[in-house]
């Protein structure tokens, strides 16, 4: 059983809203199933959901250990740009979700990757993540690294939580940015009302910085490319949706009324960087842009040209 240990900052906020934005992995829900089965302390004494948090509470979350799946190794056509012994680096299509989940227990990149590198994947995600030490959203199409062993993984994981990879995304928005470039600071945690979404939460969210830089206008729109400087869950669709540029196709975070039939948002992970986490050499990598991008653009480009 895990155990996640925090300390309070907070007072006077319900312990099942507080942990629902400070663990993105967790639901609201699973966090008050979690204190009914008596898995939640404070202070070394077992909580209910509704305890109210005091300013330097002592807080214990033990987790039980998931109920294994049987995830099943698919042959899955997939786009390696590079591999060695330790890792491997993926160009994924829009529409692959990236591990298994309620609703999605095949044809995901790990069943694809379970197929493709047999045993020769990290470990230290558990058997519904094996090798993934970050994700890119299902509609999100592009880079990312994968590690297979756990030496490489803890490496690459210690470069992400420092910040020394860099990712490069590219995406269409809503709306005339004028800004020739910006940083959006504002922390994110789950939604307050609708826990199957993420927002900007001021209360319990946590740090996230997203830089972007307008690369060309169009009449009611813009292309803009972004830097990650954190990682959460769902950032650069939060963070453009909340400084009112949601991106295109984005049926979550986005306008109700879409004039273009992307089927999910129009963002691209185009570029990857980072220090090999074994031989210590600088590893850079690129993509080339989806052809429903590409569409998206000429038809911008055609009828919407400033």
């Amino acid at each position: 059983m895990e155990e996640i240990k925090l300390i309070s900052e907070e007072k006077d906020i319900r312990i099942d809203a507080w942990l629902a934005g400070q663990l993105e992995q967790f639901s609201r829900s699973y966090i008050q199933k979690l204190a009914a089965d008596g898995n939640v302390f404070v202070n070394q004494s077992a909580v209910k959901s509704n305890y109210k948090l005091k300013t330097g509470d002592e807080i214990v979350l033990r987790v039980p250990e998931p109920e294994k799946l049987d995830v099943v190794p698919e042959k899955i056509s997939l786009n390696v740009l590079y591999e060695d012994e330790d890792i491997i680096v993926i160009d994924k299509p829009k529409g692959m979700v990236v591990h298994p989940a309620v609703g999605n227990y095949s044809g995901t990149l790990v069943n694809a990757l379970m197929d493709y590198c047999g045993e020769s994947l990290s470990d230290i995600n558990g058997v519904i993540r094996p090798g993934i030490v970050h994700r890119i959203d299902k509609d999100t199409s592009g880079l990312l690294v994968v590690a297979k062993n756990n030496a490489a993984h803890e490496n690459l994981s210690d470069m992400l939580k420092e910040h020394d990879i860099k990712r490069t995304y590219i995406a269409v928005v809503e709306g005339i940015v004028r800004e020739e470039a910006g940083k959006i600071d504002a922390p994110i945690g789950r939604h307050p009302v609708d826990r199957k979404k993420m927002a900007v939460n001021t209360k319990n969210g946590r740090h996230a910085v997203t830089h972007f830089k307008v690369l060309e206008r169009f009449k009611g729109y813009s292309l803009v490319e972004l830097q990650l400087e954190t990682g959460r869950t769902h950032q650069i669709r939060v963070h453009l949706s909340y400084i009112g540029f949601p991106i295109v196709g984005d049926e979550v975070y986005g306008r109700r009324k879409q004039r273009f039939d992307l089927q999910g948002q129009a963002l691209h992970a185009k570029a990857l960087a980072f220090i090999h986490p074994t031989t210590g050499k600088q590893m850079e990598f690129h993509s080339p842009l989806p052809e429903y991008f590409e569409r998206l653009l000429n038809e911008l480009r055609e009828n919407d040209r400033i």
